[in-house]
């Protein structure tokens, strides 16, 4: 067949089919870039302070992201989203290294809820969003339990319905991180090994209710470890628990959110047990309709220990226009006994020390 003969039939192709795909699906490409600087006290065991910028997050973890949705007609849709976690200091990927390691799912959805499947954000994570008023800042909860803004699932089947005032939904894991980095972002636990149905598996579960005043939504987490995982989790057999309440009330413009998380983790052996209680209080208020402040407490119950931590922060938010903020956070984490909890999320501290801090950021979405 002749060049332009081809070209020309191409072209026609490419005519009759750009037209229907953009009437079926829409793909929209989203971001966070959020970075400053911060400084904390004692951040070793001689009580040196230190001055840098932060790697995991400031007020919210940075992002690029990509999502689309296709109408199949019926009242059903096609989803996607691939996010990718980005380090602003140094320009690296999140998540230990995965190229889209926030997110990585498909789906389906109706009226009747939301079907995914793929690396996704699990119950433990959602339980806490409307609750939790400092989210993934800096200095927050996070600090205490690096799993809460990490509550990721690899290999994962997820459904999350709303009917009326009731949310309800679920996650299963096959294979609940296929990371080998370590730390909470990746735990060496793949999973889906044959004749081993416990290996690496993960559940949770969620159930809420909210109306126009108050809200409250409790989650149920497992996962099982297998040979190599991290954190202790080395048997199929051993596990980490996790199980919450959490709650929130308005009133007027002031949002009061609560909630505790009670953890137990039985690991292959006996030095890497835990069992704890995480509580905490907070409060979100707009000054203005620009200015917004949020305060929050969080305690840290060790069980059979003395080695508690308590966590205090106010964070100052100045918006600049609906997609540009700056921000400052100041907090204080107690530790007692042996604890050796940062302030800073993915920082450090000297064993048994408190910790004083100052944040100033700036956020940008796109």
């Amino acid at each position: 067949m002749k060049p332009a003969v081809t070209g020309a039939i191409m072209a026609v192709l490419g005519a009759c089919a750009l037209p229907t795909a953009s009437a079926q699906s829409n793909v929209t490409i989203y971001g966070i870039l959020d970075s400053g600087i911060v400084y904390t006290s004692h951040a070793n065991a001689a009580g040196d302070s230190v001055l840098k910028v932060p790697g995991l997050t400031g007020s919210v973890p940075s992002r690029i992201g990509f999502r689309g949705t296709e109408d199949l007609g019926h009242g059903v849709q096609a989803l996607f989203v691939l996010e990718n976690g980005v380090s602003a200091d140094t320009g690296t990927m999140g998540q230990g290294g995965r190229l889209f390691g926030r997110q990585a799912y498909v789906g389906l959805k109706n009226a009747y809820g939301t079907l995914t499947f793929g690396r996704q954000v699990n119950m433990t994570f959602l339980a806490a969003v409307k609750s939790d008023v400092m989210g993934p800042n800096l200095f927050s909860m996070s600090s205490i339990d690096l799993y809460i803004p990490n509550a990721r699932s690899d290999n994962a089947i997820g459904y999350l319905g709303t009917f009326n005032a009731f949310t309800v939904g679920a996650t299963y894991s096959l294979g609940r991180d296929s990371s080998t980095a370590g730390g909470p972002a990746g735990t060496s636990c793949g999973g889906e090994v044959a004749g081993n149905s416990k290996a690496c598996r993960q559940v949770t579960a969620l159930l809420g209710y909210d109306n126009k005043v108050l809200g409250v939504t409790a989650s149920y987490d497992i996962m099982y470890g297998n040979a190599g995982a991290a954190a202790g989790l080395a048997t199929s057999d051993s596990h980490d628990r996790r199980v919450t309440v959490n709650g929130y009330a308005m009133a007027g413009p002031l949002r009061v959110g609560a909630g505790l998380m009670a953890r137990k983790k039985v690991a292959a052996t006996r030095a890497n047990d835990l069992e704890s209680n995480l509580w905490y209080l907070g409060a979100s208020y707009p000054l203005t309709p620009m200015l917004q402040l949020d305060g929050q407490v969080a305690r840290h119950d060790v069980k059979g220990s003395g080695n508690d931590s308590t966590l205090s922060v106010l964070r100052l938010t100045h918006s600049l226009s609906k997609r540009t903020a700056v921000y400052g956070s100041i907090g204080h984490m107690r530790n007692n006994g042996v604890a050796a909890i940062a302030l800073d999320a993915g920082g450090t501290v000297g064993v048994g020390r408190e910790q004083s801090g100052l944040s100033l950021g700036v956020r940008h979405a796109f």
